[in-house]
């Protein structure tokens, strides 16, 4: 098992490998503001978060973020506790994303 918080180079990096799930765990609002391409929307502040994530195929990889990295590695620890083998939370949330001049979509 695997849970740990990576820069955005590495991140990056593994958003290459399709295999990966990507995961944004912003409010509605941050998620319409522009998010990562191919990224699925989970409110972390939604009262179904919890019961939505413990529906996902735990046996994926996933790559977890949010604004500033908070949400993100609480969603990450949270999915290790619901049995999920690989989880990696981007350090710095998508603040440090565009501070590299990444892309993001709208």
């Amino acid at each position: 098992m695997n849970h740990k918080d990576i820069d955005v180079s590495a991140f990056n990096q593994m958003l290459e490998n399709d295999s990966c799930v990507i995961l944004d765990v912003r409010t509605p609002e941050e998620f319409f503001s522009g998010h990562l391409r191919g990224a699925s929307h989970y409110d972390f502040y939604n009262e179904k978060f919890e019961e939505e994530i413990d529906g996902l195929d735990k046996n994926k990889t996933f790559l977890v973020y949010c604004k500033s990295g908070g949400r993100s590695r609480q969603a990450m620890f949270l999915m290790r506790d619901l049995g999920f083998e690989e989880v990696y939370n981007l350090s710095g949330g998508i603040i440090a994303w565009n501070e590299q001049g990444l892309s993001i979509e709208k």
